[in-house]
């Protein structure tokens, strides 16, 4: 048995210790938002939060996040996360997604990017594109991605 503490939830699951955490998460806990991507850590389908470091979870074995926070889509967009919601209604007035298959990674990443930042910091394009190195998306709204997150720290500020 394994205890994750899970989107604020202590979760004990009975698999395997080497199982990644998007596997736990898919199929153990039912938390569906976090994709399969590559299975490889190059897309970023997968991300999540860990201790609120963004993390690629199709790589990422439980055992390596017993005891620490991960935190998932479903709490960033939904839940008391301030950050996530605002990033989320950016993503919306800037029509951001398209096929929607990358972006809950994307929107953790963006998230975890901005909560980096020093309270009201204005990231340049080219910080806000070295955050995002690594989010592939397939449809290529790069343009709209970087607008929606500078539009989002403008609203933190």
């Amino acid at each position: 048995m394994t205890t994750l503490n899970v989107n604020g939830r202590a979760q004990s699951l009975d698999v395997d210790p080497s199982t990644p955490i998007l596997w736990a998460l898919r199929d153990a806990l039912g938390l569906t938002g976090t994709k399969f991507g590559c299975g490889a850590a190059l897309c970023g389908a997968c991300t999540v939060h860990v201790d609120g470091q963004a993390v690629r979870s199709c790589v990422t074995p439980i055992a390596s996040v017993a005891g620490r926070q991960i935190t998932t889509i479903e709490a960033v967009t939904a839940g008391d996360d301030r950050v996530g919601r605002v990033v989320r209604d950016a993503w919306v007035r800037h029509d951001v997604a398209q096929c929607g298959y990358c972006q809950s990674g994307q929107i953790m990443g963006a998230t975890a990017f901005l909560k980096s930042l020093p309270k009201g910091a204005q990231p340049t394009e080219a910080q806000i594109d070295s955050a995002m190195a690594g989010h592939v998306c397939r449809c290529g709204t790069y343009v709209r991605i970087r607008a929606a997150i500078a539009d989002a720290a403008r609203a933190l500020a």
